[in-house]
């Protein structure tokens, strides 16, 4: 795939993210921004944070620990539905009756001052590093893709990446991250389930086939019960996948202020509903196709494994070129969808937690 059209997709893709962020921040204001005046529709705000959760690297790399690990990684996600179950019963009615902007003002109430300001700047600290790494993985890929051949420095792809961002959401905040989420979060499923049937395609194989091939495979074992000492042992994963949600998700400022946007607790609850349960399925394809990738780079003598696998086969010389562009759009949507979302919640975080806006608004 050559620099001319990856640089058309970069650019038609963000000029759809603007378009949307000139439609959602007409009459915005601070309210807009750190809530969306609690207008979000549920179903739009949990099929968004999908993306949101996943991000670029999980993207390049579940499907590449399957070779390592099999459907171990399942057993976890599988702990995500109690973690999310505690977050729909306990912590967002608490957020609610408390009617928070930022989920760390409870701490203030609760435990006091340096509490609450220690939760928020280790918010601040730990999503920067976290938004940094996954911004690097597709910073990377595109210099690598793309502007090394155009002689552009890396430091330039990383300041305009984080340009574009800035340009669609520093109006309506979560009022258009919202929205943008959902539209990369379609990208992203669509870039999955496109290649999917594109490698079982170029395998001679129907879709029922390629999941036959897979299910038989040695890379498909879900369930591992033997060795108790072992890291793959279910309990562990599952509990594990329990407490990574709650802390990961329920007192996390990014993926909370997404759901505190919602019209009602109720809204917020069924959003979190429907969202472990996509997330779940989600992730599961994302194995699925990881065991597929593998068997086509073993039938074509392909080395690459781990984050490269799926680069590798995207750009194979037997797969048509629109892979290579789904993938390319898969790993920006997925990429963007957390990046951006970070940049709003560390925003709202420093804007209220640290700045007092709101009190000085009041």
């Amino acid at each position: 795939m050559n620099g001319s059209l990856t640089i058309l997709i970069l650019v038609s893709y963000f000029l759809v993210l603007i378009l949307i962020s000139k439609i959602t921040s007409k009459n915005s204001d601070n309210e807009s921004f750190f809530n969306g005046k609690r207008q979000s529709p549920w179903p739009v705000v949990a099929f968004g944070m999908i993306g949101a959760s996943l991000s670029g690297v999980t993207f390049i790399s579940v499907p590449g620990w399957v070779n390592t690990s099999q459907f171990s990684y399942f057993q976890m996600v599988l702990g995500y539905l109690l973690g999310y179950g505690v977050i729909a019963t306990i912590l967002l009615p608490l957020y609610y009756r408390l009617n928070l902007n930022s989920i760390y003002t409870y701490l203030e109430g609760r435990f006091g001052i340096w509490s609450y300001k220690t939760g928020a700047f280790y918010f601040l600290i730990s999503r920067t590093i976290g938004a940094a790494f996954r911004l690097y993985l597709i910073a990377n890929v595109l210099q690598i893709m793309v502007f090394d051949s155009l002689n552009i420095p890396f430091a330039f792809t990383v300041a305009l990446t984080i340009s574009l961002i800035w340009i669609y959401t520093h109006q309506a905040g979560i009022q258009t991250i919202v929205w943008t989420d959902t539209l990369q979060t379609f990208f992203m499923i669509t870039a999955v389930l496109c290649s999917f049937y594109y490698v079982a395609n170029v395998l001679n194989w129907t879709i029922n086939e390629a999941i036959n091939q897979i299910t038989t495979s040695d890379y498909s074992k879900i369930f591992f019960l033997e060795n108790v000492s072992s890291s793959k042992f279910f309990p562990k994963q599952f509990i594990t996948g329990a407490f990574i949600a709650i802390v990961m998700t329920g007192l996390d400022q990014d993926m909370m202020q997404k759901n505190l946007s919602c019209k009602s607790l109720k809204d917020a609850q069924k959003n979190m509903f429907w969202f472990s349960l996509v997330l779940v399925l989600v992730n599961l394809l994302f194995l699925g196709l990881g065991a597929l990738l593998y068997i086509y780079a073993s039938k074509f003598n392909i080395s690459s494994t781990g984050d490269d696998l799926f680069a590798a086969v995207a750009m194979h010389d037997q797969m048509p070129v629109v892979v290579g562009i789904l993938f390319l759009l898969g790993l920006i949507a997925a990429a963007y969808s957390s990046a951006d979302s970070a940049l709003t919640a560390l925003t709202t975080s420093f804007c209220i937690d640290f700045m007092n806006l709101q009190k000085k608004e009041k």
